[in-house]
């Protein structure tokens, strides 16, 4: 009797392992790397800091005209804002067709490249039914040139930015719909190449199709390197988020992966760091070096695009931060996100703090 209770037993816990170990490659649990350090903390002088705008309403992104001037979007108003470098801020427009809840709103927003020729903007929004991206000349009423990208309370991507190509490239999320990610008849949970007019671009890994890359959580964070190279901020679930480098027709394992895996069918991140220490937004590579946004981290982080000497600049000092963008002077401009009701904000928020690296 003795016997046949151990052997009970020993099938018991061989059984609860099965389904752990099964949950966990599912979920991300197992196979994942440990995050790197959340960085060296680097003090950042007084006199490379300058605040240009305060009072502002969930700042989202940046992206600047040829004369300079910075078009600025707010997630949950629906308003395109023109900050100039001197702090002037005027409401360009609002955007009616905007249904912001949640982590929806307003959120992308590109300048074309041949803006002095064609007056071409374009945005990234959560309307009632879906997230799209639509082309306006400032002023006027948006044309939207791709629908039905997965919309949710969470997960709605949103990033937008011209490559080095001239293609439009956009970070999707998952809606919370996580079977979406490695579905290639979806746009959602991937990063899409799309002409100016909103078609799939010539030469995509998957011929007729907007998909660039999948298998990606809630991609919100591009940006290229001098060579040419894409690289991206993805948010984890609740263990690792990722910097990655971007591969035309690259598979990144969500959801059967968070982190590092060991399924050579999936790329792995560049670097990773816990969710508390990143949950990284908007990145911008300068001089060599990627600078990440990060939301519950309050924090920029600075790395190689090798992943390697990861520092920490503003830890705490600023809160929630969403995007860093270069501006046309080499600085960088940083936005801050404390009034999207997960920050605790002060009596300036939110901001834009310029930043002048080259005084780091």
């Amino acid at each position: 009797m003795k016997g046949r209770v151990i052997a009970i037993a020993a099938v018991t816990v061989a059984l609860i392992v099965g389904v752990v170990l099964t949950a966990g490659s599912y979920f991300g649990l197992f196979f994942t790397s440990p995050s790197i350090s959340s960085g060296e903390p680097v003090a950042v002088p007084s006199a490379a800091v300058t605040t240009i705008a305060s009072n502002l309403e969930v700042p989202w992104a940046a992206a600047f005209l040829p004369d300079g001037t910075a078009l600025v979007t707010e997630r949950n108003s629906g308003r395109i804002l023109s900050v100039k470098a001197d702090g002037t801020v005027t409401e360009v427009q609002r955007l009616s067709e905007v249904d912001p809840g949640g982590e929806g709103g307003l959120h992308g927003i590109a300048v074309s490249p041949n803006y002095a020729e064609d007056q071409w903007v374009y945005v990234y929004y959560t309307a009632p039914d879906d997230n799209r991206i639509a082309r306006l000349h400032l002023g006027e009423a948006p044309q939207p040139i791709f629908t039905g990208i997965p919309k949710a309370g969470n997960h709605n991507g949103g990033r937008i930015k011209f490559g080095p190509d001239g293609l439009l490239y956009v970070g999707t999320g998952d809606a919370s719909n996580r079977s979406l990610s490695q579905d290639l008849n979806s746009v959602g949970g991937k990063i899409l190449r799309l002409t100016p007019e909103g078609q799939p671009a010539p030469g995509n890994p998957f011929p007729g199709s907007p998909v660039y890359s999948y298998g990606h959580r809630n991609v919100q964070g591009l940006a290229w390197d001098a060579g040419g190279q894409l690289y991206a901020a993805e948010f984890g679930q609740n263990r690792y988020d990722e910097l990655n480098r971007i591969e035309a027709g690259g598979n990144y394992g969500w959801p059967d992966v968070e982190g590092t895996g060991d399924n050579p069918a999936f790329i792995n991140p560049v670097a990773t760091w816990t969710t508390s220490d990143a949950s990284p937004s908007g990145i911008a590579i300068f001089d060599g070096r990627v600078y990440i946004a990060c939301l519950r981290g309050t924090k920029v982080y600075r790395i190689g695009t090798d992943g390697q000497e990861a520092q920490a600049l503003f830890d705490g000092e600023f809160g929630r931060i969403r995007d860093v963008v270069v501006a046309p002077d080499d600085s960088l401009w940083i936005l801050t996100s404390n009034r999207d009701g997960r920050g605790s904000p002060a009596d300036t928020d939110d901001r834009i703090i310029r930043l002048d690296p080259a005084r780091i």
